[in-house]
This record gives C-alpha cells, structure tokens and sequence, in this order.
C-alpha cells in the first residue's frame, strides 16, 4: 500500500495563513494525501498563536511544527503542553514545555513525527540534534517516521539526511524559506529535501517587506519587520511512502499560487 505525505513549510503572517486555508485542503485531495504536517512558527511574524494553531488545523494539518520562534509567542506554553500535535524541537533542553516527538494513527498505521532544531547559525543552547534524533529512534518506533529539521546551515540538514538514511522514511528541512531543487530518495531509502520554502507573500524576502530588508543590509534601521502583502504561495513536498518498507519512493516539490 501506498502513502502519500506533504509537508509544507513556514507559514508567514496571516497572509500565508489565509493562503494555507484556501490551498491546503483541495490540495490535499488532488493528490490523494493521507497525512500532513505544516511548519507554523512563523504565522505570527515570529512565533504562533493559539488561535493560528487551532486555523491550521482546520486548513488541514495533521501536525504543526515549530523551530527557533517556538516562544515567539509566549501565550503558547500552555498549549504546548497539552496538544500532542503541536511540536517544539526536540532537542531544546528538558526545561523546556512541549515535545518534540509524537506517534499518531492513520489510516490503520502510526506515523511518527519528528521535529529538530540545527545548531550552526541558530546561536543558543540546543541539544545535539543528531544525538537526540538517536535516543527517540530507540524507543517506540513505527512503521513511518517524519522529520522536520530546522536549520540555517545546508551542510547540516544533508548531513542528518545522510545520518538517518534508511532509519527515517522522510526528512525535510525548513527554517530558510527558500525552496531547493535536491529532493530525492536517498541511497537508503529516505525521500529528502534541503528545503520546503515557505507558506507566504511572493514578492517578499524570505516573507518580509522588500525595503525593510533592503535597509538593513544598507546598514540603515528597518524597524520592526512587517510581512509583505500581495499574492502568496504555498510551497513543501509530497512523499510516497511504501507501507510494506515504511521508507520512500518518491519525492515531488509543491509551489501553489
């Protein structure tokens, strides 16, 4: 039996929000998808709020997945203990509110979900991810496990694609906002992409005003950044995944506008 997964990446501003709500559902049945997980942490700006949660899960996401502006939004917290379809990375420290890791039924199969964070360019006290990718892959495994893995550097994400390779049945990284053209199924086994892009304005930089991140790099004071208006896209990657495996068969990228 053949599954199909999306993942779809940073949603930004309630412009990229309103986008998900209007695509993400008559997409999901075009291609016949079983299970999809979104990457929210940015449908505030920096951050999500609890009602944004409770949109993306009516626009159709199974899981939402957060990354560095977890506590962007600090009214969060509570929910991130008690939702166990809202995931922080895993590898904040254990001080930390929330999970990182959940097992969820589908279609008569588990699925597991994954969520990471990178320590290259993202400067705080994170937790070894690939350390910590190990210690959950020990416990309780299911047939299919999904990781989202935020990170700034390249070189990081290939390499914990290459790290978990035949262990995972999808890795994706988010974080960047720029889509890249390297999906593929690895040696392995696991469908892999650098980057989904984003959920948010086209004509943007990375979500934001264009002036505004003009001006920064000029060396001027932008001000507090602003999420851009106009048309917006959806972007990330569908997965097929064989039930009998558990592991990858294919990978196709996702640009709705």
């Amino acid at each position: 039996m053949i599954f199909h997964i999306l993942a779809v990446g940073d949603v930004v501003g309630e412009q990229g929000l309103a986008h998900l709500e209007r695509s993400l559902r008559p997409f999901r049945k075009l291609k016949d998808i079983q299970f999809t997980v979104v990457n929210g942490e940015n449908a505030s700006g920096t951050g999500v709020t609890p009602d944004q949660v409770e949109r993306l899960y009516k626009a159709g996401a199974d899981v939402v997945t957060l990354g560095n502006h977890t506590f962007g939004r600090m009214k969060i917290t509570d929910r991130l203990e008690e939702d166990p379809y809202l995931l922080r990375p895993a590898n904040y420290t254990g001080r930390a509110p929330g999970r990182g890791w959940g097992i969820y039924d589908c279609c008569r199969v588990e699925i597991g979900v994954m969520s990471l964070i990178g320590r290259c360019g993202l400067e705080w006290g994170a937790d070894n991810p690939f350390a910590a990718a190990d210690r959950l892959l020990r416990e309780e495994r299911p047939r299919f496990v999904l990781v989202d893995f935020h990170a700034e550097a390249t070189s990081e994400k290939l390499a914990m694609g290459y790290y978990l390779d035949g262990r995972v049945s999808a890795l994706w990284g988010t974080h960047t906002h720029v889509p890249t053209a390297d999906e593929r199924v690895m040696p392995g086994g696991t469908g892999y992409i650098t980057d989904l892009g984003m959920t948010g304005p086209i004509e943007s930089v990375l979500g934001i005003r264009p002036e505004q991140s003009v001006e920064q790099f000029l060396g001027g004071l932008p001000g507090r950044y602003q999420v851009a208006d106009g048309p917006c896209k959806m972007q990330g990657a569908v997965f097929t995944l064989d039930s009998g495996t558990g592991l990858c068969v294919g990978v196709e990228r996702v640009d709705i506008r």
